[in-house]
């Protein structure tokens, strides 16, 4: 066999295949991660996008406990904790050696800080309702945070999980929005706005170290623009993938690994609750009644989506199915519109960029023709969305999957963008802040239910499926999501 190189030439060659090598291994550190919304802003205290908390919650930002991929709870910043005996007093154990990414010590006056600064009158904190219970936090030294609650609360621990709740340094907040600085295991490097953000692994981290010494979430709003980049590599997962109907695609492609599991996204045709043609509970019984579901995931989502009666997601063990009492009757629609007086009605739908809401906007508006009412369909970007919807209420109908767990509580609140208010509703909430006991909580979450399906505050429509799709050599990647979050702390690449 001929030799084709000796000498310094074949020297000059092992070493360039060495450094390819090393070159490929090198990449395997790294990871670009797919995402169909870019984030308004990087502050998970300061905004309500789903988005913020899918780049940052866990990554950048921790709180004093945190989801797991399984959906329970764990500690995080906080190693340890108390409980009197009368269920008020929370006295917390930190970490020690835990260091903000501007180096600065994380000690329990932060804590203090970002508790208080949540449960502020002028806190613009999304999930304030999380903190209402909260009569006051002491930092009893630098290390124990003690909280002491207005009245006992069961789900207390858990509020604190979420990505509302994390834990920020007064030095650095200001600047949270562009740049946050967290104590997670990744830092962040820079954002390009409307493209991508950029996380690097944190050599400071106080816990376990990451596989992944890089991190770029890459937004991409198109769903067939999504599909050409995964195919081309140019992106290693999209967990949130946007085009459902190309999934057989990568199912029958060995180098892709196609995840498909359950969110805390219920899916719903939020309505107006205040709006002249809506406050009549006739008007959105009638439409709940033109609704048909299982066309709408068939057809938006190519079929994947379980069909719901409530705000409650199905995998829960409380959850009620109460879809039978909205189910698809247009002549029982009909009846409806006539008796409340509103058989032509015309109202506003205004649509934000997921496709679930796009593609479910044209098929809802084609149902809700059929039994006489129209809608006037307006697409908004998601930060048009976010100030005409969700602040500005200047809505009749939208589309919106709500992905924060467990958070019935937000009928509570008549002051929330749908503007339900009903004192029996809020009553129930009280009393379940209040209820310790299992069976307890049980019956009051299924009240709860009960009472929003029966009231028709919204169209339920359906819980949303998490349909991702990734390298087949990627593992670690979160196939439920039990809160919105693209938890990377677990993900590394097989040789």
């Amino acid at each position: 066999m001929k030799q084709l190189f000796s000498g310094p030439a074949l020297a000059t060659f092992a070493a360039a295949a060495v450094m390819n090598v090393s070159a490929v291994l090198a990449a395997q550190t790294s990871i670009t991660v797919g995402m169909q919304l870019e984030p308004p802003n990087l502050d998970p205290t300061g905004g309500a996008a789903a988005a913020i908390d899918e780049v940052v919650y866990a990554n950048v930002f921790e709180g004093l406990t945190r989801y797991q991929a399984d959906g329970s709870v764990a500690p995080a910043l906080a190693k340890s904790w108390t409980i009197s005996d009368d269920g008020l007093v929370y006295t917390f154990s930190l970490h020690s050696g835990v260091k903000f990414h501007d180096g600065s010590a994380m000690d329990a006056e932060d804590v203090k800080f970002s508790l208080d600064r949540a449960r502020a009158e002028d806190s613009t904190n999304a999930q304030k309702r999380l903190f209402t219970g909260i009569a006051s936090v002491d930092a009893v030294d630098a290390l124990t945070v003690k909280i002491t609650l207005s009245n006992p609360d069961g789900g207390f621990i858990t509020n604190l999980a979420w990505g509302d709740a994390v834990i920020v340094a007064p030095e650095s907040i200001e600047n949270a929005k562009t740049a946050p600085v967290g104590t997670g295991p990744f830092t962040f490097s820079r954002w390009v706005q409307g493209d991508r953000v950029e996380l690097a692994r944190n050599p400071d981290y106080w816990g376990d170290a990451v596989a992944l010494e890089k991190a770029t979430f890459k937004f991409i709003s198109d769903p067939t623009a999504a599909f050409a980049a995964m195919m081309a590599g140019d992106i290693d997962a999209f967990p949130g993938y946007p085009a459902p109907e190309t999934l057989p695609q990568f199912e029958a492609d060995p180098r892709f690994r196609v995840i498909v599991g359950s969110t805390e996204g219920e899916t719903i045709l939020s309505t107006n609750n205040k709006a002249e043609n809506l406050s009549d509970v006739r008007v959105r019984q009638a439409i709940a009644h033109a609704i048909d579901r299982q066309a709408i995931i068939d057809g938006a989502m190519f079929g994947y989506g379980t069909p719901i009666g409530t705000h409650f997601a199905p995998h829960h063990p409380d959850y009620v199915d109460l879809t039978g009492g909205s189910a698809h009757d247009p002549a029982k629609a009909r009846a409806l519109l006539k008796e409340a007086g509103a058989e032509n009605l015309t109202l506003s739908l205004k649509l934000p960029p997921p496709s679930y809401a796009r593609r479910g906007g044209e098929i809802i508006a084609a149902q809700l023709r059929e039994v006489g009412i129209g809608t006037e369909i307006e697409n908004l970007e998601w930060a048009q969305w976010l100030e005409q919807v969700f602040r500005g209420k200047d809505f009749d109908l939208t589309i919106v999957s709500h992905t924060e767990p467990m958070d019935i509580g937000i009928y509570a609140n008549p002051d929330y963008y749908f503007q339900y208010d009903s004192a029996a509703f809020q009553g129930l909430i009280e009393d379940l802040k209040l209820a310790t006991a299992p069976a307890d909580r049980t019956r009051i979450l299924q009240a709860a239910q009960k009472q929003i399906a029966g009231d028709y505050v919204n169209g339920y429509l359906f819980q949303l499926a998490r349909t991702g799709v990734a390298n087949a050599r990627i593992n670690g990647l979160w196939e439920n999501a039990p809160t919105q979050a693209n938890d990377l702390t677990g993900v590394s690449w097989s040789d």
